[in-house]
C-alpha cells in the first residue's frame, strides 16, 4: 500500500524548512528510522528519519526547495493489510502513522533530537576522495548551486568531496582550475559581467530578519554605554587559562561577564522579566538562563546556558566551549536554544567597542560586550595605561526605567573591576 509521509513539526512553532540534502533515491528500500532528508529549519539542521519501512516511490522537493510543515516529503510503498483503508492514499490524502505501524517519534515531537538525529554539520567538509553522483542529480547547498549557476556550470558534472558526494564551493573552484586558459577566461568574463548576484535566503537568515523586526516593533529600545577597567580580570584569566585548557575548556572573559551578569540579575529581577500585555501582567523569571549570541557562517545563533547562577566560572566556560563547537558544526538543537531569560552578545571578540544590540524579544534586556582597548586611565591620581572594556546595555524601556538600568550596569562594572567579588557573593 502507498503511504505519504509529511514534513513533521519538530518543535517551537516551526512553519517550514529548506531541503539541504536527500539521503535516499526513488526506488530505494529503507527501514523505519533510516534517515530520509536533512532539513534546515529556523536555527538548526535536522535529519528526518523514516517512520516506516518500505520503498521510496517519490520525493517531494529538490535541494534548496522550501517545504512547509504538514506538506509531503516522501511517498512510500509499505507492507500492510489491505483492510487498513485509512492508509490507502489518493493524491490529496494525508495520513499520519499509528502506534501499531512501528513509527519512530518524529511527528510533532522533540524526539528527533536524539543521538541518532543530532544534526551533523552542514558546512562543506572536504574529504580525501572525490565522488561523482551517478544518480543524475548532485547534492549541494543552495549557495553552491547559485555559484555554479552564475558560472554557467552543470553542477551534476562536478565531482563532490563532501559527505555522500556533496559538491562544495572548493569543488567548483577545483573544477574551474582544471579548465584550459580559454575556458577560464570565459568563466571569469561570465562572472564579472553580472552587476548583481542572487542567493536564496536561508531559513536562519529569514528567522533572524523576522525576529529583529519583531523586537523593534514590540519593544522600546534604549541603550546605555559604559566602560570598565579590567586589568585585574586580565591577570586572573592569564593565570588560569592554561589550567582550563588542560581540561578542554577555553577560558575567555565571557564566563566572568556571564557570572557578573547573573549576580546583577539576582539583585535587579526587572531585567530578568518580560511584559505580558495580553494578560496585563509582568512575568518574573525565577531561573537565570543566559543566552550567548554566537556568530556562525550561516548566521547568528543564541544557545542558552541554563541555570547559570548555579554554575561555577569553570562550568560556564565548559558550556560556552561546548556551544561554540556545536554552533560551528551545525549541531545545536532546539533544546539548546530555548528558554533564555537574558542575552549577552560579545561582538567585541571580532570588532567594535560599542554597539546598540537588539533585544532578544520578549526578554527585557541584552548586554553587548565590546573590544578591550588600551588607553590612559586615572588610578590613585596617576595617569597610567589601562585596559578598558566597553559595555552596551540595551533595555526595553517599557519594562526597565533609567534608574534600574544604571544600577544594573553599575553592579556589573563593579564585579568586573574587582573579579574576586564574583566569588564573595
Amino acid at each position: 500500500m502507498k503511504y505519504l509521509f509529511n514534513f513533521p513539526d519538530i518543535g517551537e512553532g516551526l512553519e517550514e524548512g529548506t531541503v539541504l540534502e536527500w539521503y535516499v533515491q526513488t526506488g530505494q528500500t529503507v527501514k523505519a528510522g533510516d534517515l530520509l532528508v536533512k532539513m534546515e529549519t529556523d536555527k538548526v539542521a535536522a535529519d528526518i528519519p523514516s517512520p516506516k519501512a518500505g520503498t521510496i516511490l517519490k520525493m517531494f522537493g529538490g535541494v534548496g526547495d522550501v517545504i512547509h510543515v504538514g506538506h509531503p516529503l516522501v511517498e512510500m510503498e509499505v507492507k500492510g493489510a489491505a483492510k487498513k483503508q485509512e492508509n490507502l492514499l489518493s493524491d490529496s490524502t494525508v495520513v499520519k502513522p499509528t502506534e501499531d505501524d512501528n513509527a519512530v517519534g518524529v511527528v510533532g515531537t522533540m524526539e528527533l533530537a536524539d543521538a541518532h538525529a543530532l544534526l551533523p554539520a552542514s558546512d562543506e567538509i572536504i574529504s580525501t576522495t572525490a565522488t561523482v553522483n551517478t544518480a543524475g542529480k548532485s547534492f549541494a547547498t543552495p549557495h553552491v548551486r547559485a555559484m555554479a549557476k552564475e558560472l554557467d556550470l552543470d553542477i551534476n558534472q562536478i565531482a563532490g568531496t563532501g559527505p555522500g558526494g556533496r559538491v562544495s564551493k572548493e569543488d567548483i573552484e577545483q573544477y574551474v582550475s582544471t579548465k584550459s586558459p580559454v575556458e577560464k577566461t570565459v568563466f571569469a568574463q561570465s562572472y564579472e559581467q553580472e552587476d548583481v548576484s542572487y542567493e536564496p535566503l536561508s531559513q536562519i537568515r529569514k528567522t533572524i530578519a523576522r525576529n529583529m523586526i519583531n523586537s523593534k516593533h514590540n519593544a522600546a529600545h534604549v541603550t546605555v554605554f559604559e566602560e570598565v577597567e579590567i586589568s585585574e580580570l586580565i591577570a586572573i584569566r592569564e593565570k588560569y587559562k592554561k589550567k582550563y585548557a588542560e581540561r578542554d575548556a577555553r577560558l575567555t572573559y565571557l564566563p566572568f561577564i556571564v557570572k557578573a551578569t547573573v549576580l546583577a540579575l539576582k539583585q535587579h529581577r526587572i531585567l530578568n522579566s518580560q511584559m505580558d500585555m495580553e494578560n496585563n501582567r509582568m512575568i518574573y523569571k525565577n531561573r537565570y538562563n543566559i543566552g550567548i549570541a554566537m556568530d556562525t557562517p550561516e548566521g547568528l545563533v543564541v544557545p542558552v546556558i541554563k541555570d547559570a547562577d548555579r554554575l561555577s566560572v569553570f562550568e560556564i566556560t565548559q558550556k560556552i566551549t561546548e556551544f561554540g563547537l556545536k554552533a560551528k558544526e551545525r549541531k545545536l538543537t532546539l533544546e539548546d536554544m530555548k528558554d533564555g531569560t537574558f542575552t549577552v552578545t560579545n561582538f567585541g571578540s571580532i570588532s567594535g567597542i560599542y554597539g546598540t544590540p537588539v533585544i532578544n524579544y520578549p526578554q527585557a534586556g541584552i548586554l553587548g560586550i565590546g573590544r578591550i582597548v588600551k588607553q590612559p586611565v586615572v588610578k590613585d591620581d596617576q595617569i597610567v595605561i589601562g585596559n578598558v572594556l566597553g559595555l552596551s546595555l540595551t533595555v526595553d524601556h517599557r519594562i526597565v526605567d533609567g534608574g534600574d538600568t544604571a544600577r544594573f550596569v553599575k553592579q556589573i562594572i563593579d564585579h568586573l573591576a574587582d573579579p574576586v567579588s564574583l566569588l564573595m557573593e
